[in-house]
């Protein structure tokens, strides 16, 4: 009988640490790199990836924090191997994806893939890993994968479906929640590290306890290998712009936590459809949201403006402190107050104007963040104290623009 309890302890002891050093992998918000919004599925290739493994070293982003090399959508090929295994593309990526883990890893950086749990890649390429999962999965962990992007794409079970003959019946919510939980069970139980990113476009309850970081979204607007597509800040179609995937996000700040972190999508922090201004207020929203901070660029050819918005130290240690998922706090047309609290007892705030042609005063109250003492605020982007205040602060903002602020309270 003892030995029996023994037994059952041991085994619950077992699955209680394999589920925390599954929220072990994410202490605080991933950061790295995606290929997908600069170079879609078609442009990629392994010579791009190398270039851009080495431009992560050179112009200071591993060192910043930026430590995941993630591969999206292009690098596999257009069929899986006899037994369910993936095939890297082979003119695209002739030397395999461990070559490319290896680089990575000699150089600092921990490597990524994007991948389908479905049967389908979003192209519609059977590549898919439904019942290939341990199959796959042994893959990553032998190429050295430290990451997986589990892109939901295209589910179809062989059956016509009633309402449409021609076509066969695709995702419910049990096939999905299923499918990704047997992926997270795999990763919980192999012998290497591998952050899993659940990419399934909306928000659902499930997430925290299956992945470390899950979109909310859909996918932001960016070129994705189309020079003529850009991004957009706050103008149709809305739901694709940085506005629009920021304010579906914020309605999730509350699941946020060590472990699990939401994802608003890749960060368009290049892109040219967006101003200068544009685009310090999105980073300045990507690291309040505490989202996980993934470039979206071509880290070989950044402006100076690009690396001092995405090299910011302040605002990288505000996206990194864990203490919470930062919030839209106050709405008066046009002008918002997004904030977040911070373990130090500091607040991170972002004073947001909204308009597309007229400045705003936007008058931030520090009782509506909790705080009656007098403070002293540091202006994050222009890396200066900008005095104390007491009570409140009111600026002049300028379209579409924001200023990004860090308070403390004078002790």
């Amino acid at each position: 009988m003892r030995s029996f309890i023994t037994i059952i302890v041991l085994f619950l002891f077992s699955q209680f640490a394999i589920s925390q050093g599954l929220k072990d992998r994410a202490l605080t918000p991933p950061m790295g790199w995606n290929s997908w919004n600069w170079f879609g599925k078609n442009d990629i290739n392994e010579k791009i990836v190398i270039e851009v493994i080495d431009a992560m070293v050179n112009e200071g982003l591993r060192d910043a924090g930026y430590i995941y090399v993630v591969v999206d959508g292009g690098w596999r090929d257009t069929k899986l191997g006899p037994n369910g295994e993936l095939l890297s593309h082979p003119e695209k990526f002739p030397r395999g994806m461990k070559a490319l883990a290896d680089y990575a890893h000699s150089k600092g950086l921990k490597f990524g893939l994007h991948t389908v749990p479905g049967t389908n890649d979003c192209g519609g390429d059977p590549v898919g890993g439904y019942r290939h999962e341990e199959v796959q999965v042994k893959q990553f962990v032998d190429w050295g994968v430290d990451f997986i992007k589990l892109d939901k794409c295209k589910y179809s079970d062989g059956v016509p479906d009633a309402a449409n003959p021609t076509d066969s019946r695709g995702w419910n919510e049990e096939v999905l929640k299923d499918t990704y939980v047997k992926w997270s069970n795999l990763l919980k139980k192999c012998d290497r590290e591998i952050i899993l990113s659940i990419s399934a476009y909306v928000w659902r309850d499930w997430y925290p306890e299956v992945g470390q970081m899950a979109r909310t979204t859909g996918d932001i607007k960016a070129r994705v290998g189309n020079p003529s597509r850009t991004a957009v800040f706050d103008s149709l179609p809305y739901q694709k712009s940085v506005m629009g995937i920021s304010e579906e996000n914020n309605k999730w700040a509350k699941y946020a936590a060590v472990g699990y972190w939401n994802d608003p999508d890749m960060m368009v922090t290049s892109e040219p459809g967006l101003s200068l201004e544009e685009q310090k207020a999105h980073f300045a929203l990507w690291s309040i949201m505490s989202s996980p901070l993934f470039l979206g660029n071509d880290p070989r050819n950044m402006t100076q403006d690009e690396k001092d918005i995405i090299l910011n130290k302040d605002g990288i240690s505000i996206n990194q402190d864990p203490t919470e998922q930062g919030k839209q706090v106050k709405v008066e047309g046009d002008s918002e107050i997004w904030a977040k609290k911070l373990k130090n007892g500091k607040v991170a705030v972002l004073l947001l104007n909204r308009n597309k042609s007229e400045n705003k005063n936007i008058t931030l109250n520090f009782v509506d963040l909790g705080i009656s003492q007098k403070v002293k605020i540091k202006d994050v982007y222009a890396k200066k104290d900008i005095g104390s205040f007491s009570k409140s602060i009111s600026r002049q903002i300028k379209p579409q623009a924001g200023l990004f602020m860090l308070i403390d309270v004078i002790k």
